[in-house]
């Protein structure tokens, strides 16, 4: 293995595969645009969750999608 195959491992997954590279971005883009508009409307809306904490837990699925995100392009998996 070269040193760039060995620093794109996290922990038993290897991101450098085209496989695990789609999945983490569909995953961080889902997080960012879905997260703050469908999770918050599901929860507020059809489980008459309170709409601050629809609106909480949406902003924290922002957070995550965006630091995923982060730590995608600070891997160099998305150039």
């Amino acid at each position: 293995m070269s040193e760039s195959d060995e620093s794109n491992e996290v922990g038993r997954f290897n991101v450098s595969s085209k496989f695990w590279r789609v999945a983490l971005v569909i995953v961080a883009v889902f997080l960012i645009f879905a997260g703050p508009t469908y999770f918050s409307y599901l929860l507020h809306t059809i489980l008459n969750v309170n709409y601050l904490a629809s609106v909480v837990s949406g902003f924290v699925l922002f957070i995550i999608g965006f630091l995923l995100m982060l730590f995608l392009i600070r891997k160099k998996i998305i150039t």
